[in-house]
């Protein structure tokens, strides 16, 4: 295709030229008013965190501050909150700590009612991983269960991760994990020091039996941080 400006003289030339320069004037103009809209427009507002509680265990081995999901596990967090709303944890302990035999610094500690009839209210709903989105990992809060709806309050600390407790819909069996409902906020150092506390050799029962802490250590009292 012949050009628009062919056999048009120098002066066809300069008006290219003219127009070239105008059309990257033009482009520089565009793009500053780009930049500066970009620059002056409105933040775009960040999403709101998932509704959490604070609840503060205080212990014969320190100050626990647990951080519990009340967004994004409802269920189990209103039962524990009951408990510590009506103080039934308060001289209650911490009584069992188990140690991953592959990895020692790993493991959990457990704690709560000791399924104590005279603590314990009706159980609550399984409220599993798959439905909540959490996951066991270092710190997790989490609801000790034997069948999946039988639990009360009693709970466990994580050391480290054990993805392994996260509900499974792939597995055999019952797999639908444990019901994680929070995390330590604050004082993990202290979970560290049950986690390694002395235990009695003799203590528990099958499985459990070397993981019982001897002697226990206090929860003194469990509550809210207003």
């Amino acid at each position: 295709m012949m050009s628009l400006f062919a056999g048009e003289g120098t002066g066809s030339v300069d008006l290219r030229q003219q127009l070239l320069i105008m059309a990257a004037m033009n482009a520089m103009i565009r793009t500053s008013a780009l930049l500066l809209a970009a620059l002056f427009a409105a933040p775009v507002p960040a999403q709101d965190a998932p509704r959490t509680v604070q609840v503060l265990l205080t212990t014969s081995a320190g100050p626990i501050t647990l951080v519990l999901e009340e967004e994004r596990a409802p269920l189990t967090t209103a039962n524990f909150l009951r408990y510590v709303d009506q103080q039934r944890l308060d001289g209650t302990s911490f009584y069992r700590a188990v140690k991953l035999r592959a990895e020692p610094m790993l493991g959990l500690v457990q704690g709560g009612v000791k399924s104590d009839p005279k603590r314990s209210l009706p159980p609550v709903a399984h409220e599993p991983t798959t439905i909540t989105g959490l996951s066991h990992v270092d710190g997790t809060l989490s609801l000790a269960r034997a069948a999946p709806g039988s639990a009360t309050a009693d709970f466990f600390i994580l050391v480290g991760d054990l993805p392994s407790l996260d509900a499974d819909p792939k597995a055999a069996g019952d797999n639908m994990g444990f019901a994680a409902f929070g995390r330590v906020g604050d004082g993990m150092d202290v979970v560290r020091t049950i986690l390694n506390a002395p235990t009695s050799p003799t203590e528990g029962v099958g499985v459990m039996k070397g993981q019982m802490l001897e002697p226990v250590i206090r929860i003194i009292s469990a509550r809210r941080v207003r």
